[in-house]
């Protein structure tokens, strides 16, 4: 069964400040625009892949930033029925697993994986995945209405004709 996906890696959305301490606040807001991506695109599914992500010696995250970070998912218009895998190879602090679990007791379908072909299952499991194209936000066009000319075109006999 096939499932369309938004990948988010860690390097997408984490933000260092110019003495390589994470800024929590920019990473908050590339954060935001990539859910909102999401949601534009009417994805039902998205990975949070943070396998590359060094092990920090302490704790990054606050379990106030890490309910900050669930949060931006809500707002961004992540519905009960959208699936958030987060990946990760190993969670010292367990701020990974904090975050799943945030996520579940705010209403939302999140969950940790240390292995890809699980997180794959998960998300394709649900049957309502399929469904997320209806709930998709509206993208504004704006049709650019030009009057037209109309050129004298000369043919190969010499005569003109309007185009």
């Amino acid at each position: 069964m096939p499932v369309e996906l938004q990948v988010i890696r860690a390097s997408e959305f984490v933000r260092l400040d110019p003495g390589d301490n994470l800024d929590f606040e920019a990473s908050k807001e590339a954060l935001r625009t990539l859910a909102q991506a999401c949601r534009k695109r009417g994805l039902g599914c998205a990975v949070l892949d943070l396998r590359e992500l060094p092990i920090p010696a302490k704790p990054q995250f606050t379990k106030a930033q890490l309910g900050a970070l669930v949060a931006i998912f809500r707002d961004a218009g992540f519905l009960r029925h959208q699936r958030l895998a987060v990946l990760y190879s190993r969670d010292v602090h367990g701020g990974i697993r904090d975050f799943a679990f945030i996520g579940r007791m705010r209403g939302l379908q999140v969950q940790a994986f240390t292995d890809y072909e699980a997180a794959m299952l998960w998300l394709s499991e649900g049957e309502n995945y399929l469904h997320s194209q209806a709930d998709a936000a509206p993208v504004a066009l704006r049709q650019v209405q030009d009057k037209a000319k109309k050129l004298r075109v000369k043919r190969g006999n010499g005569q003109s004709a309007l185009n």
